[in-house]
């Protein structure tokens, strides 16, 4: 039972690094994507919004987009966590 148990918490995990999600910020100048592992995987961010006089700008909206992705991979993992033990529950 425990090793199925085990088997299945496997293959949600490496489900969940194969979910990614992507956020936002500044009208889309700035994108943060990670998976439902709360990985980050990628950040990309358009050049014309990098002020050198206004460093705190670039902070505040990389500050958004990763809460934003992080909250996203929370909301997917927790989903497929109930799933995960709505499989296990016997029927009825």
């Amino acid at each position: 039972m425990f090793g199925d148990m085990e088997e299945k918490q496997k293959l949600l995990k490496a489900k969940l690094a194969e979910t990614i999600v992507e956020a936002e910020a500044g009208d889309g100048a700035l994108v943060v994507k990670a998976n439902a592992n709360r990985e980050l995987i990628n950040i990309r961010i358009d050049p014309s919004i990098i002020d050198p006089q206004d460093p705190e700008q670039l902070e505040d909206l990389l500050l958004v987009a990763v809460n934003r992705v992080m909250q996203m991979a929370a909301e997917k993992e927790a989903a497929e966590g109930q799933k995960l033990i709505q499989d296990m529950l016997p029927p009825g």
